[in-house]
């Protein structure tokens, strides 16, 4: 059986760094994990981990850029078109892995997620390989500066879990601006501490964080959006999908807990047979007499 993380997520919530640490915890578990880039932009020096599989040998931005003369968000759309007609390629470049962890890191423009149909496609075509797949969407903390730009992130969050259908973690990535480090002589949180109170509302999203009462001036928001604050606080009270692993990459205990979840929720090693002990007299146990 193989396994696929996709990693989404939008642009700046670090999801290469995520990507990278996931495979150096695999490697550290003596467990074989595989970068697999699917973003036609991305930086070649950028990766710590050369990419076992890599779109740039199919379709690359730049060149499409340059000899289409389209912009960037149009470029992606186009590779991602490119890349589904040329599916064949990419399951010559998966067949000879088994039993390992293909980590899939996926461009920065949430659209792709969350409107059209590229990666659910690729999905169903993980499926079909017998490739048990799952998902990770990842804002950062500094989304909790923001309310409505959290808001913002938690809806997104919760159109590609609808758009995708497959299972999901949303996680809270660099947790260690806004949390305290004993091991920082500064006490960490560059970003400003919060209290596990405060951070618990955004974990487990709180729509009565944006909730506003028409015609209270102690409220900033522009008394317009008061119909729309209130819709959006009954759709997420009515439909509870999204709610955040916290991820502290400067923890190894965050990144465990984090990774026991995806594991989890592919059901990683479910289908293996048990391993039997040989048998007493056959010498595996001599030196224990």
């Amino acid at each position: 059986m193989r396994y696929a993380v996709l990693v989404t997520g939008p642009a700046g919530a670090g999801k290469s760094t995520f990507a990278k640490s996931f495979i150096t915890h695999l490697a550290a578990s003596k467990r074989t994990g595989h970068l697999v880039n699917l973003d036609p932009a991305a930086d070649p020096s950028s990766f710590e981990y050369e990419p076992t599989i890599d779109i740039r040998d199919l379709v690359s931005l730049e060149d499409v850029m340059s000899e289409l003369e389209y912009g960037p968000n149009g470029g992606i759309v186009y590779c991602f078109e490119y890349l589904l007609q040329n599916m064949d390629w990419l399951e010559e470049e998966l067949g000879g892995y088994e039993d390992d962890y293909l980590i899939i890191d996926c461009p920065g423009q949430i659209e792709l997620y969350t409107h059209h149909p590229f990666i659910p496609t690729l999905v169903q075509h993980l499926s079909r390989m017998d490739i048990r797949t799952c998902a990770t969407y990842l804002i950062e903390s500094q989304f909790m500066e923001d309310k409505y730009k959290f808001f913002s992130g938690v809806l997104s969050a919760m159109s590609a879990m609808v758009n995708l259908e497959i299972p999901w973690i949303n996680i809270m990535s660099k947790m260690d601006l806004v949390t305290s480090n004993p091991e920082d002589p500064s006490g960490g949180a560059r970003n400003g501490l919060r209290r596990k109170k405060d951070i618990a509302r955004y974990l487990d999203p709180d729509p009565l964080l944006i909730a506003t009462t028409r015609g209270d001036k102690s409220d900033k928001a522009n008394p317009r959006f008061h119909a729309l604050n209130q819709a959006i606080v009954q759709l997420i009270e009515d439909h509870p999908l999204v709610s955040f692993l916290p991820l502290d990459l400067t923890d190894t205990d965050s990144l465990e807990y984090v990774v026991s979840h995806i594991d989890y929720t592919m059901q990683y090693g479910e289908h293996e047979e048990p391993k039997e002990p040989h048998d007493l007299d056959e010498g595996d146990f001599q030196d224990l007499e």
